[in-house]
Formats: structure tokens, sequence, C-alpha cells
């Protein structure tokens, strides 16, 4: 048997499947590819699913990073919508995929990784533990301010409640993110017209010459990373879709629902930076007047968090199957939930904003190269079909090595042009701290892998 091909179909990672459209019991299907007969769904229901989770406080707080790095208004706007385009057109992409193959994202990428999955997928659980500990941060402070209660009982609400969610599975979030995307919108909405209408939203910057361009790069980097870190979702909320469903329409409705969430809310926490600041949701709560709005506000940021968290829970049970763990979908998804509780501790201990940032690039650094290599594979492999069961596919240990070889090597590279404050590579600190890691780690895996592919490919046809 190929590597990575059997361990798909183990028992344990089969199980009772949403029958359509509106059935909410427990889904208990895992990482195994579902068949064509047992798809639903329309390529629409992909826009909420990805508009509501991007409408909450981590992107409004990401937005308030352009000015505290001195970027001013428009300039801030700019790198943000920027880096959001780039990392959302991966998404929309990869996204194609789950009508195709009837499997995530995690599972698509066996075929290119084989039995060393285990190191993507490994980083594919703990990002999606430090995910939710980031939009549970938030969710936590607000339902503290709203029921005046310690913070560590709020955020253990918040996961209760999204633990509960992840639990029942695909079609459950699916169904939550429409309700949320009509609720969060309106709210915000209301949030930026009380914002604009009683404070100076459109400030200068205050860098110039190279600190403003490094600012500037190392903002569409940030805004980059906080879109592109779905890449290794990607697929895992389209696979119930028809294998005949549009493409087009998969990845245009992907594409818009996180590039219009995230322009939304960033350029929000761009204008409300002074206001907002570190309390986030103090500051919400003070900017909608306080009283029965802030209450409503307070209480919307908690429902946000809990929106982004499921998709954190499902991916990560998603992943941990990946990885060979043979549990049960629903019982990884709670695991996930779990772990995020110390994270989210340790993330409001101090310093909000530095472990912010350190954390929201930290987890996805390793995803351009991830996604150049199950790429790669890709279009060697699918070969003009329209769809193709990733459970059938060979992949040759060879293949599979260079490419976790060429993943590692990737990260390598591309750690002297990362700028946190647990790394500091010597590119980045000369210019100015732009941070252009993704890049070069994209870049990198894209030429080697795909070098050594088209060698391997050459030297297959020669001997034959």
């Amino acid at each position: 048997m190929p590597s990575g091909s059997r361990a798909l179909t183990a028992p344990a990672f089969s199980g009772r499947r949403p029958s359509g459209a509106g059935d909410l019991s427990v889904e208990t299907h895992g990482i195994a590819p579902i068949g064509t007969d047992q798809r639903y769904g329309r390529p629409a229901r992909l826009f909420t699913v990805w508009f509501a989770p991007q409408v909450n406080m981590t992107g409004v707080f990401t937005g308030t990073l352009a000015i505290t790095l001195g970027l001013g208004f428009w300039l801030g706007l700019l790198a943000m919508l920027i880096g959001t385009v780039l990392g959302s057109l991966v998404v929309a992409y990869l996204s194609t995929w789950g009508p195709r193959t009837g499997a995530g994202q995690l599972p698509n990428s066996r075929m290119a990784f084989g039995d060393f999955v285990v190191v993507p997928g490994v980083l594919q659980w703990v990002s999606s533990i430090a995910w939710d500990a980031l939009v549970g941060l938030f969710g936590g402070e607000a339902l503290a301010v709203l029921l005046d209660i310690p913070f560590w009982v709020a955020v253990l609400i918040v996961l209760a409640i999204q633990g509960a969610v992840g639990f029942f599975g695909y079609e459950v979030i699916h169904r939550l993110q429409a309700v949320l995307t009509v609720i969060l919108l309106l709210t915000f909405v209301v949030f930026a017209v009380k914002l604009v209408s009683g404070h100076d939203v459109v400030t200068p910057a205050t860098v110039s010459g190279g600190d403003l361009l490094g600012a500037f790069v190392f903002e569409v980097t940030i805004a980059l990373s906080l879109a592109v870190s779905w890449a290794s979702y990607a697929a895992d909320f389209s696979r119930y879709l028809p294998s005949d469903s549009s493409r087009t329409q998969v990845f245009g409705y992907t594409l818009a629902g996180i590039v219009l969430a995230y322009a939304f809310v960033q350029g929000i926490g761009i204008a409300a930076a002074a206001t907002i600041g570190e309390h986030t949701a103090q500051g919400v709560h003070a900017v909608m007047g306080g009283g029965v709005l802030g209450g409503v506000a307070m209480l919307v940021i908690a429902l946000a968090a809990i929106g982004s968290g499921v998709m954190n829970d499902y991916s990560g049970s998603l992943a941990l199957q990946t990885i060979g763990v043979r549990v049960r979908r629903p019982v990884s998804a709670v695991i996930v939930t779990v772990l995020a509780f110390a994270l989210i501790l340790w993330l409001h201990a101090a310093d909000t904003a530095s472990r912010f940032t350190d954390v929201l690039l930290l987890v996805s650094y390793w995803i351009p190269a991830f996604a150049a290599v199950v790429i790669i594979d890709w279009a060697l492999r699918i070969g003009g079909r329209a769809t193709l069961d990733p459970a059938a596919e060979p992949t040759k240990r060879s293949d599979a090595l260079a490419a976790v070889v060429v993943f590692m090597i990737a990260y390598g590279v591309a750690v002297p042009f990362m700028n946190t404050t647990l790394i500091q590579g010597w590119v980045a600190t000369a210019w100015h701290g732009a941070d252009i890691a993704y890049f070069v780690n994209f870049v990198v895996a894209l030429v080697l892998y795909g070098g050594y592919r088209l060698l391997a490919r050459t030297g297959s046809r020669g001997s034959s």
C-alpha cells in the first residue's frame, strides 16, 4: 500500500455524517474521504462560514497594530488590504479541493507528505490551540466585563460553549456561522458608526523613511498571517459539497467572505486604535456608551469568539486524526478546546500586544511552505481530472521525504527575515523591522520542491 493512503480509511476516522442541510446531529465522521453520493449543499454557504469567524476582536486588535507601528490610517489600511488579499487567495484556492476530494485540508496533504504529514499535522494541531487562545482571549474579556465575573471563569464559559459546537461538528458550525454573520455584521456596523461619529479616526503616520517602509511591510505581513493561517483549514469546510460544485463559486465565496470580513474589522481597528488600545473589551464598552448598548456589544464579542473558535476546534480535531491519533472527531475537538485555556491565561497575564503579535506570527510562519508543497503536488497529480480520491492516491516515499525536507529548509531560510520579540532576524532588523519571512518561506519551498519534482519526473521519463 503506498505511503499515506491506508491511514485515511481507519475505522476510527469514519462515522456518522450529516445527511443534508439542517441535520444538526453529532458528526462522528473524521478524516476519511466522503463519498460522492453523501455530499450536499451549495457553494454560497461558504461565504458565511468564512465571513463570521473573522468578525471578532482578534481582527480589530490586529488593525490597531498598524497605528502602533506608526503607519497612520491610510497607509495602515492599504497595507492591511494587500496582506489580506494575498493570504485569502491561497485559502480560496485550497478551498476548491474539498468538493474534488471529499476530504479536509490536512488529510489531502497526505498525498504530498505521505507518512511525514505528522510534521505539518502537529504544527496545525498546535496552531489550532493557539488560534483558539487568540480569539478566546477577547471573548473572555468581554464576558468578564458583561457579567462582572473573574476572567478565568468567563474564559471557561466561552470555551465550554464553543467546545459543545465543535463537538457537534460540520453542519452545526455552518448553521451557527450563517446566524452569526447577520448578528455580528449589524453589531459591528453600529460600533463603527459610534466610533466615527465621536472620534478622530484618520490619523497621520508617525514614522518616516526606512522606518515607514519597514512598518508598512511588517503590517502587510501581519495581515497576511491572519488570512493565510486559514490555508491549512480550507477544504475542511467545503468537503461535503457535491463533487460537481462550481470551482469558481467555491473560490469566489471563500475569497469574498474572508476579504470583506477582514477589511471591515481591521479597518475598525485601524480607526479605533487610539480609543481601544490594549484594553479591547473595555474600550469597546466605552465607545458604545456603556449601558444596554455596551452590554450587547460585550455579548456579541463573546459570541464572535465562539464563532471563530469552533473553526479551530473542528480543524484541530481533523489534524489530530491526520497525525495518526485514533480518537473520534468529537473527542479530539474537545481536547483542542481544553488545551487552549492555559494559553489564554498566559496571553492575558502580561504584555498582551507583544504576546499577541508573537503568537499571531509564529503559529503561521510554516504555512506558506506547506501551501507551496501541496499545491505543486496537486498540480502534478490532478492531471485534468475533475475529482480524485486521496485515500487511493500513491505517494512515493522519496517524494514524501523531499516534501518534509524542503518544508523544514524553507522555514530555516526564512528565520533571518522574521520579526518577533522571540525571533529577531538580522535581515528584518537591518530592514527597519520589515518582515518578509512568509514570502521567503513560500518562494524557497516553491523553487526547491518544484525543482525536485521536475527533475524526478524528467529522470523517470528518461529511464522508461
